[in-house]
């Protein structure tokens, strides 16, 4: 194992705003107020939704005003950064190292938009190397830190042993537009939150303790455009879900999983531990059903959904750092559905 990319630490970071579910509640009833009584059928969505609180970089009060485009993402760079920073450092000195040993920085988000990337913007906050590789991605959704993930690895493989920083920030509560009175909109606001992760990826020097990362991959389901993504509005992204997603979980992830792990001559059953980004209640039951799991057996996804809500592709981190700090040892298999629709995969060795 000690020619495969290591997973050297991991951190998360939160905003200071707590958002819990009875005041998300009584706010989605003053906003969708005007959608004829719809709201008071569609409230169960929150009680069903596995989220109790999550964090936000704005007051509550903030949703129930209309907001434009140019100012939700002034706010997504302003937050986003210093979330970032933050998930940085602990990340970068819990693997003992410093922003200068970090040979190549890769950004995931794809909750706003930024041109110069965040990548080149966190340059101006830490001190990385003028010559880090840099490489921004945009677009992943919910699947973007295992597949984030997935591209340090080979990075840090394929660089001869670089040192890569992965750094995930999703601020999903900012594409909340209170003239959308869809079902999808309502949906988000009982799932939403906001948050960072990063991971530091190398090799693994003098670590006995970092798992080894020893398979990436990923699935893209044909035809599947409209499962989940955004639509470009003027005021912001407006949020799409298909009501199928838990039913393609159930029916399809398993044949993708086990396509995935036979190119790497493993199969289901050398598998100890799952760690998934949980997107929601019903895709973690999905999950459970579709890997023949014990109902209940994702404990960690259900506890991350509990406390964070989906924060999109940040999540899988909060659930890597809360498993891997539970003890979670052997085999372990990554996974993370987003748009596309398609799924991240990727294999973890911790002993």
């Amino acid at each position: 194992m000690s020619t495969h990319p290591h997973l050297l630490a991991i951190a998360t970071a939160v905003p200071d705003h707590v958002l819990r579910r009875d005041a998300v509640m009584l706010g989605a009833k003053r906003v969708f107020a005007g959608s004829a009584g719809e709201i008071d059928r569609l409230m169960p969505i929150y009680a069903n939704a596995g989220v109790e609180q999550r964090r936000s970089c704005v007051p509550i009060e903030w949703f129930f005003e209309p907001h434009g485009w140019a100012e939700r993402n002034r706010l997504f760079l302003d937050h986003a950064l210093v979330l970032m920073e933050q998930a940085s450092i602990k990340a970068l000195a819990a693997a003992g190292l410093t922003a200068d040993q970090v040979d190549v920085l890769i950004t995931v988000s794809s909750s706003g938009v930024a041109t110069p990337s965040l990548d080149a913007r966190l340059m101006e906050r830490l001190d990385f190397r003028r010559d880090v590789v840099r490489l921004p991605i945009f677009g992943l959704g919910c699947a973007g830190g295992v597949l984030g993930l997935g591209r340090a690895a080979a990075m840090a493989a394929g660089h001869g042993g670089a040192v890569v920083l992965l750094v995930v920030v999703e601020l999903c509560g900012l594409t909340f537009r209170a003239n959308d009175q869809s079902k999808s909109n309502v949906v988000a606001t009982a799932l939403f939150g906001d948050g960072a992760g990063a991971a530091v990826i190398g090799p693994p020097g003098g670590r006995r303790d970092a798992p080894a990362l020893t398979a990436w991959g990923e699935f893209t389901w044909p035809q599947s455009l409209e499962v989940m993504g955004w639509r470009v509005e003027d005021d912001g992204f407006g949020v799409l879900f298909s009501q199928s997603i838990p039913q393609l979980v159930r029916e399809r992830f398993r044949s993708a999983v086990e396509a995935f792990l036979a190119r790497h001559n493993l199969d289901l059953g050398l598998i100890d531990r799952f760690l998934c980004h949980p997107g929601g209640a019903k895709v973690v039951t999905a999950l459970e059903r579709a890997m023949d799991l014990p109902e209940g057996s994702l404990e960690d996804e259900r506890a991350v959904l509990r406390d964070y809500g989906n924060m999109s592709a940040a999540t899988v981190l909060f659930v890597m750092q809360r498993g891997l700090g539970g003890g979670a040892r052997g085999r372990l298999l990554v996974s993370g559905l987003g748009p596309g629709f398609s799924a991240g995969f990727l294999v973890m060795e911790q002993r």
